[in-house]
C-alpha cells in the first residue's frame, strides 16, 4: 500500500483466493456463509466456499452475467448483458426467470449492476456505450427502478455511463459510478491517456424511490488503468469504489481517504465474512480478499 491505510484495513496485504479465472465480476456474500461471483469470460456463476477454499460452478450460460444482489426473499438477482439483456432472479432450486427486460416497450442495452433497498425496491443500471448504436432501442444510459409490483420505472437518464450502484446506510442517497462519458474514453483508456470522465454521482432518494438532486460526489479522472465500476458502502457511510489504480475509499462528503492498490484491474467488490469485515475483490482473472476495520453493509 502506497498510502497509510491502517485505519481502514486490518491487514496489510491482499490474499489471492483464486487466480485461475477469466474475467471476474459480481461478488456477493450470502447469509449462508459463502461468496458467489461471476466469470464474465466464461459466462458462469461461481461459488467460493471459505471452509474448503474451493471455487465451484453454480450456473452455466449466464448471458454475460454481471452485477448481482439478493432480494428480500434471498433469491439471487443478476444483470445479464447479453442474450436477453435483462435482470433475472434465481431461486433456491436454481430456477431462473426474467424480472425486467424492457422499459416503455423497449429492450434494455446491457444491464450492468443491481441493488435492493430494504423494502424490496430494486435499482439497476443500463449503460449504452458498449452496445452497438444501430441496435439500441433506448438511446441513453439509464438507471431503472423496479417497484414491489414489478413495474419498471426510469429513475434517471442524467448519468453519462451509469455503472455500479450503492445506497447510503440510511438509504437516503444513491451513489452511481460513472465509468466514462463518450466513445473517445475507450480510446484514451487503450492508449493509457488521462481520462477526465471518471466520477461518482449522488442522488437523493425519496420514500417512493424517485431520485433528485443529481450532483458529483468526487472526480476520479486519471491515466491509470481501471474505471469507477463496482461500489459498496460501509456502516460508517464511506463509499468504496473500484477506480484508477485500485479501490478508492471516499468519505460521505466526497473526500478521497485513500486508494487500495491492486495487482490487477478491479471491477467489483463486496463486504463479507461472518462479521462483514472482509472485502472481496473481483480483479482481472482473480478473486482476492483483505480484512477491513469497519463492517460493510450486507446485501441481506
Amino acid at each position: 500500500m502506497a498510502e497509510d491505510l491502517s485505519g481502514l484495513f486490518a491487514e496489510s496485504e491482499l490474499t489471492l483466493l483464486d487466480g485461475t479465472l477469466a474475467r471476474t465480476e459480481g461478488p456477493l456474500w450470502h447469509p449462508g456463509g459463502y461468496l458467489t461471483f461471476v466469470d464474465l469470460g466464461r459466462e458462469q456463476l461461481l461459488k467460493w466456499d471459505p471452509k474448503t477454499r474451493e471455487t465451484t460452478v453454480v450456473r452455466e450460460n449466464t448471458g454475460e452475467g454481471n452485477g448481482c444482489t439478493l432480494d428480500r426473499q434471498g433469491n439471487l438477482l443478476m444483470c445479464e448483458g447479453a442474450d436477453h439483456r435483462c435482470v433475472t432472479r434465481m431461486d433456491a432450486d436454481g430456477n431462473v426467470t426474467s424480472i425486467a427486460d424492457r422499459w416503455d416497450g423497449k429492450r434494455f442495452n446491457k444491464p450492468n449492476d443491481v441493488i435492493c433497498r430494504t423494502d424490496g425496491t430494486l435499482f439497476f443500471t443500463d449503460p449504452h456505450l458498449r452496445f452497438p448504436e444501430e441496435l439500441r432501442e433506448i438511446p441513453f444510459a439509464g438507471i431503472y427502478r423496479v417497484d414491489l409490483s414489478c413495474n419498471v420505472h426510469l429513475a434517471t437518464d442524467e448519468c453519462e455511463y451509469a455503472n455500479g450502484l450503492a445506497l447510503s446506510p440510511d438509504e437516503s442517497v444513491l451513489y452511481v459510478a460513472i465509468s466514462r462519458a463518450e466513445p473517445a474514453d475507450f480510446d484514451r483508456e487503450e492508449r493509457g491517456e488521462f481520462c477526465p470522465n471518471r466520477r461518482i454521482r449522488s442522488f437523493d432518494v425519496a420514500a417512493d424511490g424517485t431520485l433528485s438532486g443529481n450532483r458529483i460526489l468526487i472526480e476520479m479522472g486519471s491515466e491509470a488503468p481501471g474505471v469507477p465500476d463496482g461500489m459498496k458502502v460501509d456502516t460508517a457511510g464511506r463509499v468504496w469504489c473500484t477506480g484508477s489504480g485500485g479501490v478508492w475509499i471516499v468519505s460521505p462528503g466526497g473526500e478521497r481517504l485513500g486508494v487500495l492498490e491492486t495487482p490487477e484491474v478491479t471491477r467489483n467488490i463486496c463486504f463479507g465474512g461472518d462479521d462483514m469485515r472482509t472485502l472481496f475483490l473481483t480483479s482481472g482473472q482473480s478473486l482476492y480478499s483483505i480484512g477491513v476495520q469497519t463492517p460493510g453493509i450486507p446485501a441481506f
